[in-house]
Protein backbone atom coordinates (compact mmCIF):
# COMPACT_ATOMS: atom_id res chain seq x y z
CA UNK A 1 0.00 0.00 0.00
CA UNK A 2 1.36 3.28 -0.88
CA UNK A 3 1.45 5.96 2.17
CA UNK A 4 -0.61 8.83 0.96
CA UNK A 5 1.27 11.94 0.58
CA UNK A 6 -0.49 15.17 1.15
CA UNK A 7 0.68 18.32 -1.24
CA UNK A 8 1.09 21.17 1.01
CA UNK A 9 2.05 24.43 -1.00
CA UNK A 10 3.33 26.12 2.82
CA UNK A 11 4.81 24.64 5.90
CA UNK A 12 2.24 27.18 7.39
CA UNK A 13 -0.50 25.04 5.57
CA UNK A 14 1.22 21.56 6.96
CA UNK A 15 1.46 23.18 10.47
CA UNK A 16 -2.39 24.06 10.39
CA UNK A 17 -3.31 20.33 9.05
CA UNK A 18 -0.98 18.85 12.26
CA UNK A 19 -2.35 20.71 14.28
CA UNK A 20 -5.86 20.20 13.40
CA UNK A 21 -5.57 16.50 13.18
CA UNK A 22 -3.69 16.05 16.65
CA UNK A 23 -7.15 17.81 18.15
CA UNK A 24 -9.16 14.93 16.73
CA UNK A 25 -6.48 12.04 17.61
CA UNK A 26 -2.96 10.75 18.27
CA UNK A 27 -0.71 10.49 15.76
CA UNK A 28 1.81 7.59 15.78
CA UNK A 29 5.29 8.21 15.25
CA UNK A 30 7.66 5.39 13.35
CA UNK A 31 9.88 3.59 15.43
CA UNK A 32 13.41 3.31 16.55
CA UNK A 33 15.70 3.67 13.47
CA UNK A 34 18.92 2.42 14.68
CA UNK A 35 17.51 -0.58 15.73
CA UNK A 36 15.41 -1.00 12.29
CA UNK A 37 19.09 -0.31 10.53
CA UNK A 38 20.76 -2.93 12.67
CA UNK A 39 18.45 -5.36 12.00
CA UNK A 40 19.21 -5.05 7.75
CA UNK A 41 22.86 -6.88 7.81
CA UNK A 42 24.59 -4.08 6.32
CA UNK A 43 28.15 -4.16 5.48
CA UNK A 44 30.87 -1.81 5.79
CA UNK A 45 30.62 -1.12 1.84
CA UNK A 46 26.60 -0.27 2.50
CA UNK A 47 27.64 2.99 5.01
CA UNK A 48 30.41 3.82 2.68
CA UNK A 49 33.46 2.44 4.05
CA UNK A 50 34.60 0.81 6.83
CA UNK A 51 35.50 4.83 8.49
CA UNK A 52 31.94 5.22 8.08
CA UNK A 53 30.85 1.95 9.28
CA UNK A 54 28.23 2.27 11.96
CA UNK A 55 27.70 6.31 10.68
CA UNK A 56 23.67 5.76 10.13
CA UNK A 57 23.17 8.65 8.93
CA UNK A 58 25.72 8.50 6.10
CA UNK A 59 23.11 6.05 4.56
CA UNK A 60 21.26 8.62 3.59
CA UNK A 61 24.01 9.58 1.04
CA UNK A 62 25.44 5.56 0.55
CA UNK A 63 22.12 3.88 0.69
CA UNK A 64 18.92 6.14 0.12
CA UNK A 65 17.17 3.06 -0.89
CA UNK A 66 17.42 1.80 2.41
CA UNK A 67 16.56 4.61 4.52
CA UNK A 68 13.27 4.70 2.19
CA UNK A 69 12.97 1.17 2.80
CA UNK A 70 12.81 1.89 6.65
CA UNK A 71 9.86 4.37 5.85
CA UNK A 72 8.03 2.87 3.71
CA UNK A 73 7.99 -0.11 6.40
CA UNK A 74 6.63 1.98 9.46
CA UNK A 75 4.27 3.87 7.18
CA UNK A 76 2.76 0.71 6.28
CA UNK A 77 3.02 -0.50 9.57
CA UNK A 78 0.26 2.08 11.14
CA UNK A 79 2.48 5.34 11.51
CA UNK A 80 1.06 8.58 10.55
CA UNK A 81 4.77 9.92 10.54
CA UNK A 82 8.23 9.32 10.29
CA UNK A 83 11.25 10.93 11.47
CA UNK A 84 14.25 11.89 9.78
CA UNK A 85 17.64 9.62 9.98
CA UNK A 86 19.21 12.25 11.53
CA UNK A 87 19.77 11.00 15.45
CA UNK A 88 23.83 11.85 15.17
CA UNK A 89 23.64 14.19 12.13
CA UNK A 90 25.45 16.99 14.05
CA UNK A 91 28.67 18.34 12.94
CA UNK A 92 30.09 17.48 16.81
CA UNK A 93 28.52 13.55 16.18
CA UNK A 94 29.70 13.55 12.42
CA UNK A 95 33.42 14.51 13.08
CA UNK A 96 33.72 11.76 14.69
CA UNK A 97 33.78 9.91 11.14
CA UNK A 98 35.22 12.90 9.45
CA UNK A 99 31.65 14.16 7.87
CA UNK A 100 31.26 17.57 9.94
CA UNK A 101 31.50 19.53 6.98
CA UNK A 102 28.95 17.58 5.26
CA UNK A 103 26.43 17.76 8.34
CA UNK A 104 23.60 20.54 6.71
CA UNK A 105 23.93 17.72 3.07
CA UNK A 106 23.09 14.83 5.05
CA UNK A 107 20.33 16.29 6.99
CA UNK A 108 18.67 18.11 3.64
CA UNK A 109 18.99 14.36 2.12
CA UNK A 110 17.11 12.61 5.35
CA UNK A 111 14.80 15.40 5.34
CA UNK A 112 13.51 14.65 1.28
CA UNK A 113 13.74 11.28 2.17
CA UNK A 114 11.40 11.04 4.98
CA UNK A 115 9.45 13.61 3.42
Amino acid sequence: MEPRRPNFSSQSERAESLQEILAERILILDGATGTWIQGQDLSAADFGGEEYEGCNEHLVLTRPDVVLAMHSEYLAAGADMVETDTFGGTPLVLAEYGLAEKAFEINEQAARLAR
